[in-house]
């Protein structure tokens, strides 16, 4: 193993962060530690409004990070220009709760959507790819369906193609069971589960969903703005 493959995808080391400016300042992280190693699992839970999703959107690049130390892939964005936040954000793929697929394309066009930040591929490229992600979560007879064609499992099917068709270092994902019965559920974390480990790839997921905390490799728990503990 090179040393490039030791690093962490993650390190996190007393992270800040604050929303609005003046009297109206209020910090909604506090002091956050975090390491998270390349090909690892882990589920982020804890109740709404305690700042997990504001720290998926600044391990993604989505947000500047103000204060403290966030490196991903080597990568320090606290303070980061937008040039190096658009480099991060190509090295992640986003699963959100709500899949947000546009309703004007197809299954294989929303997927191609996926690689239109990597400007190398060509149009023949992209659909090809496309079409491979969406075999591989079971979608083959799909690729040209429009959403509202769709159930909500295929729907986020497609949105975990859309986010592991260019083969991201890191995959982020927010709620994406929320949304889905009990069995659509376990399928989608599966199929993202075993497409992340024949990739390589590491994945933060935030959940309230007790039915899939066993596919992580460790859970951690945040609550008002601080991680809480750490379970094996």
């Amino acid at each position: 193993m090179n040393e490039l493959t030791k690093k962490p995808t993650i390190l996190i080391e007393n992270l800040n962060h604050f929303f609005g400016k003046g009297e109206l300042k209020k910090q909604v992280l506090f002091d956050i530690n975090l390491e998270i190693q390349a090909g690892e699992i882990v589920i982020m839970t804890g109740p709404s409004g305690s700042g997990k999703t504001t720290l998926l959107t600044l391990i993604g690049g989505l947000r500047a990070t103000q204060s403290g130390s966030l490196k991903f892939l080597d990568m320090e964005l606290c303070g980061a220009k937008e040039k190096k936040l658009v480099e991060a954000r190509r090295n992640a793929g986003y699963i959100f709760q709500a899949h947000n697929l546009h309703h004007s394309l197809t299954a294989i066009q929303n997927v191609m959507m996926g690689l239109e930040v990597h400007a190398h591929y060509n149009r023949q490229k992209m659909y090809s790819l496309a079409s491979e992600a969406l075999e591989q979560v079971g979608l083959t007879e799909r690729l040209h369906y429009y959403p509202e064609d769709l159930s909500g499992g295929q729907k986020q099917r497609v949105a975990i193609a859309r986010a592991l068709v260019s083969r991201p270092q890191m995959v982020l994902a927010d709620e994406p069971t929320a949304a889905l019965d009990s069995k659509s559920g376990r399928e989608v974390v599966e199929i993202m589960q075993n497409l992340a480990k024949d990739q390589g790839c590491t994945i933060l997921l935030v959940t309230h969903d007790n039915r899939i905390l066993d596919i992580a490799d460790r859970i951690v728990y945040m609550e008002d703005g601080k991680l809480e503990k750490n379970h094996s």
